[in-house]
């Protein structure tokens, strides 16, 4: 018996895709979800720069207080200002300048070094610190160098802090790097107006 091959038409209309309805839903649905969604990643994105930042900070912390040891003598560390960025770092031969050998990492972008005042009220590191502990912010936010000696500790004995975060989006928070007179380092974060967590 022979049959006959379905009619083109039908095929044609089988393998059709989306009607101009369907198609308009699916980007309506779409867009509603990438809006909802923005606000959440850039809060992640902006957390994880000013981890990033912090971290990075804490590190070179780290670096110059063990070239301080390795090297059994007085390491500066320094930090300058770059335009609106800063540039931190080991001054291995503590000449006041980064020579182009010497280790150095540049925080630029949305993360900045900010005085104190900006950042919530240290009162609470202060809390978990030791109720006779003080935190010195002089050198945050501005042109200075700290002093690890020979034996990796600050000199003269003191706690410091360095803050960061961005003046003009306070609602991304903020991190705090504390410098331990021992010359140990701390992360702390903060929301705009909240109290300080130690993350690291």
């Amino acid at each position: 018996m022979y049959k006959s091959a379905p009619h083109p038409r039908t095929r044609r209309s089988r393998i059709a895709g989306f009607s101009m309805v369907e198609l308009a839903v699916s980007l309506t649905v779409l867009l509603i979800l990438t809006a909802i969604a923005i606000p959440s990643l850039m809060r992640s994105l902006r957390a994880y720069q000013l981890n990033d930042a912090a971290a990075r900070l804490s590190d070179m912390l780290k670096f110059t207080r063990f070239e301080a040891v390795r090297r059994n003598t007085q390491v500066n560390f320094l930090i300058l200002p770059s335009g609106t960025d800063w540039i931190v770092g080991t001054d291995s031969n503590n000449n006041g300048s980064f020579d182009p050998t010497e280790k150095q990492i540049l925080i630029n972008g949305i993360v900045t070094l900010l005085p104190s005042g900006t950042p919530p009220s240290p009162a609470s590191i202060l809390a978990k610190l030791g109720a006779t502990s003080s935190l010195d912010a002089s050198k945050s936010g501005a042109a200075g160098s700290l002093t690890f000696d020979a034996r990796g500790a600050v000199s003269p004995l003191a706690a410091y802090v360095l803050y960061l975060g961005n003046a003009n989006s306070p609602e991304f928070g903020y991190r705090a790097v504390i410098l331990l007179p021992s010359g140990a380092t701390q992360i702390w974060t903060a929301p705009s107006g909240g109290t300080w967590q130690r993350i690291g």
